[in-house]
């Protein structure tokens, strides 16, 4: 029957708030490998975005689907009407808005650059990634590689395929930094001791949100509950609960 309902929102034209309403399901993406947002583990999805997710389906009465998607094909699944929403840690990008909707944003952060602790005032500045001699990691297809490539035309790029690995690399001295979203380099400096978020500020701001397709019925539903979790704290509750994990 959920099989039978996914392929009827496929075949709809209708908006995407009466699509999902129609189907009793509603399709989430998320790419399962960006803790403290969301991390699949042992075929399990955890998570602050993934217990957001589920308390907005339940909002809306609909049964939470998580689809998979990635960094690279995030927009093309959107495209591709794979999903209805999107919850995985996205940051807000002009690129991104220019052909979809987000929602109010949840969470502000920005870059900072992680590295090993023993090399922490070598890499305190992004003036000190951007040399021939230094290794930059990134994951692909995201705003980390993104915010890389914009701004560090002369350090050694490493493309790493998987976000949850990523970070043993630098450990292991096969890179010497990344530049990621704060929290996570919050959250592995936690988990690794070998490695210091360096940089104590951000290199930018970036707002977190919920994505979706350009439809203003559904825009405005999950923005009217997104509201009400903001006034009641949730978003940074479940953050703050990831983190401790």
């Amino acid at each position: 029957a959920l099989l039978r309902a996914l392929a009827a929102i496929r075949r709809s034209t209708a908006p995407s708030l009466a699509r999902v309403q129609a189907s009793g399901v509603l399709r989430i993406a998320t790419t399962g490998d960006y803790a403290p947002f969301s991390l699949e583990r042992d075929s399990r999805l955890r998570g602050a975005d993934i217990a957001l997710a589920q308390s907005l389906a339940a909002e809306l009465g609909l049964e939470a689907v998580f689809v998979p998607t990635s960094w690279p094909t995030l927009m093309q699944d959107l495209a591709a009407d794979r999903f209805d929403v999107a919850l995985s840690g996205i940051s807000i990008t002009p690129e991104r808005a220019a052909v979809a909707s987000f929602s109010l944003p949840y969470h502000t952060g920005g870059k900072s650059i992680l590295a090993r602790c023993a090399e922490r005032a070598r890499f305190d500045t992004a003036r000190e990634l951007d040399d021939p001699a230094v290794r930059v990691i990134v994951n692909p297809g995201g705003t980390n590689e993104a915010w890389v490539r914009t701004n560090l035309g002369r350090a050694q790029i490493q493309v790493h395929p998987d976000n949850r690995t990523i970070f043993h690399e630098i450990v292991a001295g096969r890179a010497d930094a990344m530049v990621t979203d704060d929290v996570e380099a919050e959250l592995q400096a936690r988990r690794l001791p070998q490695l210091c978020r360096t940089l104590p500020g951000t290199l930018n701001r970036a707002d977190k949100a919920v994505l979706m397709a350009r439809d203003a019925a559904l825009k405005g539903a999950v923005d009217a509950w997104l509201q009400r979790q903001l006034e009641a704290g949730l978003p940074a509750a479940l953050l703050r609960e990831a983190l401790a994990h």
